[in-house]
């Protein structure tokens, strides 16, 4: 499947997912409107009928318009006219409510119609046949009173109703993570399997010329007459020799990965002078820069540089960077090489004046196989492997590495690792 298809599936599937999640979002919405409504209307018809008992218990046919008054959603004011008995109020409270389904506890309080002030209130469990603390006290007054009646809970009472919503919402919670995580592994997997096929394209540019040099050698030391000509035996010898050794690195280097994947790093480990380390590496590409009319600059300006290391690692890693330095530089390669004391440690910094990292490629520099796209363009030699390869190795040593790079204006990378 191409690019566009994928691309094309994800956003026709991800539309279909945000409607139904919308969808879904506006049902639970309503279903807890209709939910609030009906508890509503079911506490306003009781409270209705408690006030008609109070008011025939007292023998008054005053009629009360509007009794009921809901302040809250949780919270009812009722006016009366009449005495008002805090026992005989809350066992007619749980009468009502009882004939009508409402089963949760309630706090119901009675004010002083004159400061408005709760002179008494009692907390009820319905589905206790006793009230917490009874109360003994009666209350009475001639003139008009009223009390509320609180739900504390209602809000998780109604959401414990909507079960069928809930299992719904969770369902699709699940399907939402379910679906993100097909795309990641869709994406993933298309990711893989571009750098799959950029590595065996440059796998095949990286073994294609060695092997065919080989071939040629070989085919001009089997020509009848070669014997007459020992210096061209020789030259052709030592060709065959330097791209054997040649193929010998790029398959070492493909063997250190597998090494690395499977996690059977044996370091041995020593104390190692990091400068002279440095200065080994950088003598070995000093003649290649040279070729190139550039120059490697050392400062190594730490004063402790003594490392516990691998010292064929450490002395990998710093080539590969150095190697890198001298791939991507289109121009004449000037390559500083700096080093300074840190805490509990040393840094190092690879600093160059090639082409650069754009900042979107920068955060997949370090994974196994990943080059800078360029298309089918093979100008730079390599498999992608020797940044992973440094990345994984300053880890096994307790450092740290991270890159520094702006498009066409160089790289810097610069490794902290702990001294000893």
């Amino acid at each position: 499947m191409n690019r566009s298809a994928i691309r094309v599936l994800i956003v026709v599937a991800s539309i279909f997912l945000v409607g139904l999640v919308f969808t879904q979002v506006t049902w639970v919405k309503k279903a807890y409107q209709i939910e609030e409504q009906r508890f509503s209307y079911n506490v306003t018809n009781a409270l209705i009928n408690v006030v008609e008992i109070i008011q025939e218990n007292a023998n008054d046919s005053t009629p009360i318009y509007d009794p009921i008054e809901q302040v809250s959603p949780n919270m009812y004011m009722v006016r009366i006219h009449d005495t008002l008995y805090p026992y005989f109020l809350e066992s007619i409270l749980k009468s009502e409510f009882h004939k009508l389904e409402i089963n949760e506890p309630f706090q119901y309080s009675i004010y002083d119609c004159f400061s408005d002030s709760i002179v008494y209130q009692q907390q009820v469990e319905c589905n206790k046949q006793e009230t917490k603390n009874a109360p003994d006290f009666v209350w009475n007054h001639d003139d008009g009173h009223h009390f509320s009646v609180f739900f504390p809970n209602r809000a998780n009472t109604i959401a414990n109703q909507l079960d069928f919503w809930l299992y719904s919402s969770i369902f699709i919670i699940i399907v939402v993570f379910f679906f993100s995580y097909m795309i990641y592994v869709i994406l993933k997997q298309r990711k893989l399997s571009e750098i799959k096929n950029d590595f065996i394209n440059n796998m095949t540019h990286e073994f294609k010329t060695p092997i065919s040099t080989i071939g040629l050698s070989s085919e001009v030391l089997l020509q009848d007459n070669i014997h007459e000509k020992p210096e061209k035996i020789k030259n052709y010898a030592r060709i065959i020799h330097q791209e054997n050794k040649r193929l010998q690195n790029q398959v070492e280097h493909i063997l250190q990965v597998a090494t690395i994947e499977k996690e059977q790093i044996d370091l041995a480990k020593k104390d190692i002078l990091i400068h002279q380390t440095i200065e080994k590496a950088a003598e070995t590409f000093r003649l290649n820069v040279e070729a190139k009319s550039g120059k490697i600059e050392l400062d190594l300006s730490a004063k402790n540089d003594i490392v516990q290391g691998d010292e064929v690692h450490l002395f990998n890693i710093f080539s590969n960077l150095i190697d890198n330095a001298i791939k991507y530089s289109k121009e004449s390669p000037l390559i500083k090489i700096h080093t300074e004391d840190i805490k509990n440690g040393i840094r190092i910094c690879i600093t160059d004046n090639g082409i650069g990292i754009a900042s979107d490629q920068q955060k997949f520099i370090f994974e196994k196989f990943y080059r800078v796209p360029k298309g089918n363009i093979h100008d730079v030699k390599g498999f992608g492997i020797g940044l992973n390869y440094v990345k994984v190795m300053v880890e096994q040593h307790g450092g740290t590495i991270r890159l520094k790079s702006k498009l066409n204006q160089g790289s810097e990378f610069c490794i902290e690792l702990p001294t000893h």
